[in-house]
This record gives structure tokens, sequence and C-alpha cells, in this order.
């Protein structure tokens, strides 16, 4: 019995040793799977921004339209289409936004690249139903700027957030966490707008942009007017709506005029020498300048700028 008592010992060592170091390589398997980043490619900067807010250090996001460049003027470069032969998820906008995804898409070989479309589930709104001269436009039927209404916002985040849960559900809970949090912040950002717009002199503004913010406009129940008379900005204004611009200025004694992002505003400063009115930027957030993005710019601090310019041109108390 004394001779066997320590080989008996040394069996019940090795087998503690064993199962301590079988455990640490499940737990070490375990959290390389949980830490391992991502690759995300999106399209847009509200897009870009969307899947940062939710992944944050978990993935690796690159954004295909260059800070700096104006969206309607991108077009895929060979370095984008191996970016998309290379990532594990491919997140754009809509159809009515980028056309060129239908196209791209088809001449990729990555099998594993999962595609969402952040515009599933979302409420468009038909581009005639602002457009006074009912015609039909480059992007189609619908109006592509889905991210300026905030519920819109949070249905895009959702379809973004169970898209990662899909190809990454090891994180799952981490994800929809983060989305949670960013619904409830866009949600205060609502309220915020809501409650701001409400008691103001004017409820109506002039864009010498092109028409990228009737969505806005609906929710918090303003009359807006663009200078252009198509989504796109490669088109020229018409003198007649030029001149319903001025009048309406004049007649609603109006003190500002926005213009847009990235865009030369030519057609807000002719319409501002002509009137005396002041031009204030209304950021629709397609993409940011070089140093915005350098400087950590984020979707939530554009839209809090829009209601700063909101209020002042809408003479709000």
């Amino acid at each position: 019995m004394a001779t066997t008592r320590p080989r008996f010992n040394i069996y019940i060592i090795i087998f503690l040793i064993f199962f301590i170091f079988t455990s640490c390589e499940k737990r070490d398997a375990k959290t390389q799977e949980r830490t391992k980043k991502i690759s995300i490619v999106t399209s847009l900067f509200p897009l870009y921004d969307f899947a940062r807010e939710i992944a944050k250090d978990r993935a690796n996001i690159i954004m295909l339209l260059p800070p700096g460049m104006e969206t309607h003027s991108f077009d895929p470069r060979p370095s984008d289409i191996s970016a998309l032969h290379n990532a594990d998820v491919f997140i754009y906008t809509n159809i009515y936004m980028e056309p060129w995804v239908e196209n791209i898409l088809k001449g990729i070989s990555n099998q594993n690249l999962l595609i969402i479309d952040s515009s599933i589930g979302v409420n468009f709104l038909k581009a005639e139903d602002h457009h006074a001269h009912k015609k039909k436009h480059k992007h189609g039927l619908l109006d592509p700027h889905i991210w300026l209404d905030f519920s819109n916002a949070r249905i895009m985040i959702d379809n973004i957030s169970e898209g990662l849960i899909k190809k990454d559900p090891n994180n799952a809970d981490f994800y929809r966490n983060n989305a949670e949090r960013y619904k409830t912040r866009l949600v205060e950002i609502d309220d915020k707008f809501k409650k701001s717009l409400t008691n103001c002199k004017k409820d109506i503004f002039i864009s010498g942009g092109h028409l990228s913010f009737a969505y806005l406009a609906k929710r918090y129940n303003l009359r807006y007017i663009s200078a252009y008379d198509s989504l796109s900005p490669e088109t020229e204004p018409k003198p007649k709506s030029l001149t319903k611009i001025i009048a309406t200025i004049k007649q609603q004694e109006l003190g500002h005029i926005f213009y847009e992002e990235l865009i030369t505003p030519r057609i807000a400063e002719t319409i501002s020498k002509e009137t005396g009115v002041s031009l204030l930027m209304l950021n629709a957030a397609h993409n940011i300048s070089k140093d915005e993005f350098a400087s950590g710019a984020t979707f939530t601090s554009l839209m809090e700028k829009n209601l700063q310019n909101l209020m002042v041109a809408l003479q709000c108390q």
C-alpha cells in the first residue's frame, strides 16, 4: 500500500495539470475569438459613425468615401474593390443613395462578405412629395437622405447591429448594448430638436444646396425650400426657382439662407447678395472634411450644430 500511494498522487497531479492546461487553452481560444477584430467597410459617413459607435474596438472600420469628397462625385476606385475583397462586412445606405453598389458587388468574389443594406424597414419619402415640379430624379423616386430622420437612423442602427451580431456572434451582447445606448442618445437629440424648434417665430428655412433636408423638415413640421430642382447638385437651379426664393425671403422677412457641406456655396452667396441675408451651414452629413475627420467629428456633433443654426434661422426663443 505504501508503494502505490505516491504513484496514485502522481496520477492526480498529472490529471490536475492536464485539466488546468486544457481549461486555460479553451479560455484563451474563447478570448481570442471574442477579441478578434472584424473588418468593416462603409460607404458614407453616417454609416461609418454608426458602425464605430456599435463595434468600437472590436472592428477595423474604413469609409469608402474619402473625407472631403462630395458624395455625388464619388466613383469607386480599384482600392475600394480590394477593400471589399478583404472585408468581413460591407454597409451601405440604400440603392438610391449609392446606385453603384449593385455593379461593384457583382465583381466581388468574397463569399464571406456580409452585405448590410441599412435602409431595410425605414420610412422613405417620395422625392415628389417635396418637389414642386414633380420630376423623376437621378436617384429614382425615393429620397435617399434617410438618416436625417432620427427614427430612421435608429432603424439603420438596428440593421447594422443585427448584421454584426450575425457575423460575430461571440460579441453579440457587446454590439447590442452599444446599439441601445446609441439609440438612446439619438432619442435625446430628437427630443431636443422637437423642444427647441417648437417656439420659433419662423417655420420655414431655405437652402442654397440640393434637396437634402426633406426628412428633417417633415419630422419637425417645418417648411423647406431648396434652390435646386433636383436631388443632385450637378444640375443648375432654374432662374424661376431663384426668383421665388428671393421673393419668399422678403415676404417672410427671413434673415438667413443655408448652404451645404463640401459644396461651394455659390447659389447661397448669390441669394445672400441679392437679399442681404446671412449664410449658415446646414450639414446633411453625407461626408465630413479632412479636418473634421482628423478631429473626431461625429454624426451627433454635426446634428447638434445643425440645431443651433436652425434655432438662429427660425428665430427660436
